[in-house]
């Protein structure tokens, strides 16, 4: 997965500004770069999992088609374990297309950490950090 580096720093502060429930959004591509996250309220105001309002993510699909973007990935955070899918997020990963980013903020530093997840089988995938003179 290839992704703007501001995209990165904006997700681990998102992570660490809702800590200690779970921060959630979408990630959202251009010619195969993630340049543009979408923060969202997890409803579930929960630590240990999310869920995404419908509304929002109806806003965001509204945001990327007028924008010439592409959902290409979910993220959230981990406040309190590393950064790999628990038993939930594998089961409620449902678009095999989607890289599943996770940020996990229990240690020191955050670590961010992408997923392909596809029929319950996990595969850590490659992290490209891009900078905007990259582009």
């Amino acid at each position: 997965m290839k992704i703007k580096k501001d995209i990165i720093t904006a997700i681990i502060a998102h992570a660490k500004k809702d800590a200690p429930i779970e921060a959630c959004g979408y990630l959202a591509s251009q010619n195969g770069v993630v340049v543009k996250h979408y923060e969202l309220n997890n409803i579930d105001q929960s630590p240990e999992h999310f869920s995404f309002d419908q509304k929002d993510q109806f806003d965001v699909l509204r945001d990327t088609r007028a924008k010439g973007l592409k959902i290409t990935g979910v993220y959230h955070s981990h406040p309190q374990s590393p950064a790999r899918p628990s038993d939930e997020d594998i089961r409620l990963a449902y678009d095999p297309t989607y890289s599943y980013v996770i940020v996990s903020t229990a240690g020191e530093s955050a670590d961010v950490k992408s997923f392909q997840i596809k029929n319950s089988k996990v595969e850590l995938q490659e992290i490209e950090v891009i900078n905007d003179a990259d582009l």
